[in-house]
Formats: C-alpha cells, structure tokens, sequence
C-alpha cells in the first residue's frame, strides 16, 4: 500500500512512498499529483507518514492502494 509523508525540510510538499514505483514529491495544493517527480535523497529523520487520505485533495487518494489490490477486488466482484 502506498504511503504518505509530510517533510520538515519541503514545507509545501507531499513525499510519496509507492510500492513497485518508489519514491516521489509533490505539491501540497490541488492536483498536485500531476507534478511528481522522483524524490532522491530524503532524510528519514525529517519525515513523518500522515495518512494517506490527506493527500486526495493532491489527486493521491487514486494511488492509496496497489495494482494487485485492485486487480483482486475486481475478481472478487467478477467470479
């Protein structure tokens, strides 16, 4: 499951943690999802994960969870 953090260092940004896609920061206002890129050289020691919900105002919420996940639901439903 993808995960979000606020950072100390990059006021105005999302930091995102997305299995299988890695790490990326974005603006904190809307649709700010649509402006990622790769975060490289985060200091654990200044961030913090908030939950993931916070972010849907970014366009994250749509990135809360991981293909697999969708992929089971979906056959869940179908079968």
């Amino acid at each position: 499951m993808a995960k979000l953090y606020k950072s100390t260092v990059h006021l105005n940004h999302w930091i995102a943690s997305v299995p299988g896609l890695g790490w990326f920061m974005f603006p904190a206002r809307e649709n700010g999802w649509e402006e990622r890129k790769p975060a490289r050289g985060l200091d654990p020691l200044y961030l913090r994960e908030v939950p993931a919900k916070l972010g849907e105002n970014a366009g994250f919420s749509q990135y809360g969870h991981t293909p697999g996940q969708e992929r089971s639901s979906m056959e869940a439903v179908t079968v």
